[in-house]
């Protein structure tokens, strides 16, 4: 763990600075109630302008995702394999990476978190590729740190497999994955559906690289990443051969004999299967899936298969992928794991009508004309374990209509909720929709994933493959937290499903009061989703669990007044709760107090003031800290729309109460 700022390994407690970021924890004296409403009024006010101001045309939202350089080394190493590599690119590319790196020559997957072997290793290749020489300080520091950690031996198995393609690293040294996969039927264990669809997405064309196992002449050697380079990769142990870890690494060893041996026209024709799958899956844009990663690996095997790169898929496949790019003021260029224009907007919507934004301000009518014009009507890979579901419901990205999300789609509807939309029989039918997919989307558990019902299946998480990430889709509370709010808006609290997640989420409560936040960093965003959620669907505040959670959010409230909890938390219990301060987690914090009764409270004014003492001049928050995830502690995002759609729901909460407080619960089983 990086030292704190008192030079120890841990937390110092509410309101310490993390990575060497120094924090005033100084207590400012409290203003006054009526101070504090009138400073909040003017934050809110500030904050709405800025909004309206980032609005498109077209009625939608989109702030920057910002993940780590990996996208953009893995960006430059797929040019180099397919020979696009360009010069412009390269340098720009090459100034964004070397941007990133930290005094002590590594890169970290988020802000202010420790070096981490693979980034650094993919970010030094790809300096490579952008002509830095082995002997530049900067590379030879991040070398010298690489071989401290074990050299490319140590690294995950993705990072090896971009390795592979230049000869970097030998393929019987990965792990196999055979493109028969395709052929395992759905009640089989690991079969694809038994991936998340981020995985699936990727396995599905990694299969065929595995086969192929291509490899393209390397542009320098790599000695120095090491630890000997006569003997790169040395043996390792199995693990017994009676734990999960064991047989499915004796399987591997298996599967490796098996692509000396498969029959080959066996080979060829699951391969071919899995390029009919991947090319189905292309989105209207040449996307896939509305996500780099799958796309890159997508565009690879296909062009092993024979697409050239000047095939409508490929040719489509390749914009899509420009379209991830930022293009910076000062030249350099970021590339974007993710878009993520649905979700801005609904969150965008929520906070402005909270705000106090008129029902029919055209801003509002615009986005709400917008997100209904994303709504997904056609089945998706969700509807394999859900044949007979009518689809309904929205994504996440501009263009992903094979997977329709469930937290998007109850973000959505609460939105439109928020709207008066000159044609309210067309927002009431597509809510109507949504709700009815959503409910069906529920797994047997009584709770929701992200985008698949009951994609649980223990084995995935165990393949030799699989050392990086979710692989699973298993349900979170905040998802489950959100679907059970948009339900009881809806006037289905007692609908019997609306009670199996609330529940749910009664039990999954952390002994100290908190929620556990998936998709969010990481017990705040879970307190700060369940708790609206469960007062909304009727819990008194008075319950044992609200107080537990309030009671818990008052005692990490840091010392300058704000919330704030690390990353590391996913892995040290002891970062829960814990960090600088941010604008996006003490708007979390405070909604899930606000909706729990305590707006007179003390810690509620300390927080709206925070708020408004640290928003800009131009109605912006500054948020450097990565406070959303991909995968827990694994892969990291920093929402760069977070810092203010938050914010601006807190405020707009604070100042005129929780929304839909005079809709009443119509009780109807729906």
């Amino acid at each position: 763990m990086t030292a704190t700022t008192d030079g120890s390994s841990g937390p110092l407690g509410a309101g310490a600075a993390v990575a060497g970021e120094t924090t005033d924890t100084r207590t400012a004296e409290r203003p006054a109630a009526g101070d504090i409403l009138e400073a909040a009024g003017r934050a809110a006010e500030r904050s709405v302008a800025h909004l309206l101001g980032r609005q498109d045309a077209q009625g939608w939202w989109k702030g920057d995702l910002e993940t780590n350089v990996t996208m953009d080394a893995e960006d430059l190493l797929l040019r180099q394999f397919l020979g696009i590599r360009d010069t412009r690119t390269t340098e720009a590319a090459g100034r964004f990476i070397r941007g990133e790196q930290r005094e002590d020559g590594t890169w970290a997957t988020f802000y202010g978190g420790p070096g981490e072997l693979s980034a650094t290793i993919e970010a030094y290749v790809a300096l490579r590729l952008a002509g830095d020489r082995p002997d530049d300080p900067h590379m030879a520091r991040a070398s010298a740190w690489i071989r401290g950690r074990g050299g490319i031996a140590e690294s995950r198995v993705f990072t090896r497999i971009w390795l592979a393609l230049f000869g970097w690293w030998k393929w019987d040294d990965l792990p196999e994955l055979p493109p028969e996969l395709i052929f395992l039927p759905k009640w089989f264990p690991l079969n694809i559906y038994d991936f998340g669809c981020w995985a699936r997405q990727t396995i599905v064309p990694l299969t065929v690289v595995s086969a192929k196992r291509p490899v393209r002449p390397a542009p320098f050697a790599l000695d120095e990443l090491h630890t000997d380079a006569r003997r790169p990769n040395p043996p390792k142990p199995l693990a017994s051969a009676g734990s999960w870890d064991g047989f499915f690494q004796r399987t591997d060893k298996v599967l490796h004999a098996y692509h000396r041996l498969a029959p080959r026209r066996l080979r060829r024709v699951a391969m071919n299967a899995a390029a009919r799958w991947i090319i189905e899956r292309q989105e209207n844009d040449g996307c896939w899936g509305g996500i780099q990663p799958p796309a890159v690996y997508s565009v690879i095997a296909l062009h092993l298969l024979g697409y050239d790169l000047e095939h409508p898929v490929m040719r489509a496949g390749l914009e899509s992928l420009d379209r991830f790019a930022l293009w910076r003021e000062d030249g350099a260029r970021m590339i974007e794991a993710c878009q993520s224009p649905v979700w801005d907007t609904c969150l965008a919507t929520i906070a402005l009508a909270d705000a106090g934004l008129p029902a029919d301000h055209p801003a509002l009518v615009k986005a709400a004309d917008w997100m209904l014009g994303e709504e997904i009507v056609r089945p998706g890979d969700w509807s394999v374990r859900r044949p007979g579901l009518a689809p309904g419901g929205w994504a996440f990205e501009f263009h992903n209509d094979n997977y329709p999300d469930i937290d998007d789609t109850a973000e959505v509807i609460l939105a439109l909720r928020r709207v008066r939309h000159p044609d309210p029989a067309a927002v009431d039918s597509a809510i109507e929709r949504g709700t009815r997919w959503s409910l069906g989307m529920q797994s047997r558990n009584g709770a929701w994933a992200a985008f698949d019902a009951d994609n649980t299946s223990p084995f995935p998480n165990r393949l030799p493959f699989c050392d990086f990430g979710e692989v699973i889709d298993p349900p979170s509370a905040d998802v489950t937290a959100h679907v059970v709010e948009m339900l009881a808006y809806e006037g289905k609290a007692h609908h019997p499903r609306t009670r199996s997640g609330i529940e749910w989420l009664l039990a999954e409560q952390e002994a100290n009061g908190a929620w556990f936040g998936r998709w969010g960093v990481n017990h705040v965003y879970g307190t700060g989703s369940v708790v609206p959620a469960l007062t909304a669907a009727g819990l008194p505040v008075s319950h044992p669990a609200i107080r537990r959670a309030v009671h818990w959010l008052e005692s990490v409230q840091n010392d300058d007044g704000g919330w704030g909890e690390d990353l590391r938390s996913y892995r040290d219990e002891q970062w829960i709760g814990r960090g600088a301060s941010t604008a996006s987690q003490t708007g979390w914090a405070l909604l899930a107090l606000l909706a729990a009764g305590e707006r007179e409270s003390k810690p509620v004014e300390r927080g709206v003031a925070w708020l408004a003492e640290t928003q800009r001049a131009d109605g912006s928050w500054d948020e450097p800290y990565f406070t959303g995830t991909g995968f827990p502690w694994d892969f990291s995002i920093n929402y760069h729309l977070y810092r203010q759609v938050f914010p601006l729901t807190a405020l707009g909460r604070y100042l005129h109460g929780e929304p839909f407080a005079d809709r009443t619960d119509t009780g109807k089983g729906g």
